[in-house]
């Protein structure tokens, strides 16, 4: 139970605490891609802090032996035993049913997002496709619109959608920009991302900063874009672009170079900041990397002292 306990105080820590430090940090625009990663991995860790915690009050220890069967099987056999107790039964069930809740949930979420994404975007295509006309020299569907406005349908038909009037009020090397950008979110399968960070945050209502992450995903990804789009058409050819675009908005279900923090990002292009270093990025990552690894290890401080008084031990010990 002490280790529930431990566990769910993590994940608290990392909602109540880590969340707020990541919004207020200046480097996930700078390194877009492990931004993502950051949130990613902070969402991940707290579902996993409290499946884990489920799974310590279910199985309130568990044998990991790489020796024979029978020294595995006495060792589970005396970790049993020593954490046996009156109304075990009763926590072990409220343990699975907090893991098969929570995975089910946001497993559930998950897929009913893609599936809610996967309709609306085929219907809004299929729409498109009765006005449209493919663009052959763009690889692009372009329909009759004064309004200047792109965007692409991710999923199996993968579409990069423009009005017309965006071909009319973009000069050639913008509106390649524009299709780079588009193309990038197609490449990344970013709706994938956000369909995942969705169903986290859905998850986890008890949590209100994890609603953050998925409108911050969302702006890191349109900044990942941008920066595909800028290797080959210039930091300035996107920025002018986007401002042509960001009076349009899109459908819900697509994902557009001018629908998500457009100020900031055209910010960004105009004022680059000074890239990460490789030592401070790598600093990055290792806290990352502890920070994804934090709820296993508290999770399997039980094994490590059962082995340390002799009922499991391990052959190296």
């Amino acid at each position: 139970m002490i280790v529930a306990i431990a566990l769910i105080l993590y994940a608290l820590t990392v909602g109540i605490l880590g969340i707020p430090l990541l919004l207020r940090a200046q480097w996930p625009e700078r390194v877009p891609l492990l931004g993502v990663l950051a949130w990613q991995i902070l969402s991940v860790s707290m579902l996993g802090a409290f499946l884990l915690a489920g799974f310590s009050v279910a199985v309130p220890a568990a044998a990991f032996s790489v020796d024979l069967a029978d020294l595995l099987h006495a060792c589970v056999k005396a970790m049993r035993a020593r954490h046996a107790g009156p109304g075990v039964a009763a926590v072990q069930f409220f343990g699975v049913t907090v893991v098969i809740g929570l995975l089910g949930r946001v497993s559930y979420l998950f897929v009913q997002g893609l599936r809610a994404g996967r309709r609306a975007r085929s219907d809004h295509l299929a729409e498109v496709r009765m006005l449209a006309q493919p663009d052959k020299r763009l690889g692009a569907l372009v329909f009759d619109h004064p309004s200047a406005a792109a965007y692409c349908l991710p999923g199996r038909c993968a579409t990069v959608v423009l009005t017309s009037g965006a071909v009319v009020a973009l000069n050639e090397k913008e509106l390649q920009a524009v299709i780079a950008h588009e193309r990038a979110h197609l490449r990344g399968r970013h709706h994938l991302v956000l369909a995942a960070a969705d169903a986290l945050a859905r998850t986890l209502l008890f949590l209100p900063n994890l609603s953050r992450a998925r409108a911050e995903q969302a702006r890191l990804l349109e900044m990942m874009a941008d920066d595909a789009a800028a290797r080959s058409s210039g930091r300035l050819t996107v920025a002018r672009a986007l401002v042509r675009l960001a009076e349009v908005s899109i459908p819900a279900a697509a994902l557009g170079a001018s629908n998500v923090a457009s100020f900031a990002r055209m910010q960004r292009l105009l004022e680059p900041s000074q890239p990460v270093c490789f030592a401070r990025r790598t600093v990055i990552a290792l806290a990352l990397i502890l920070t994804a690894c934090v709820p296993l290890l508290i999770a399997l401080v039980p094994v490590f002292a059962d082995a340390r008084l002799g009922l499991c031990p391990f052959p190296m010990m």
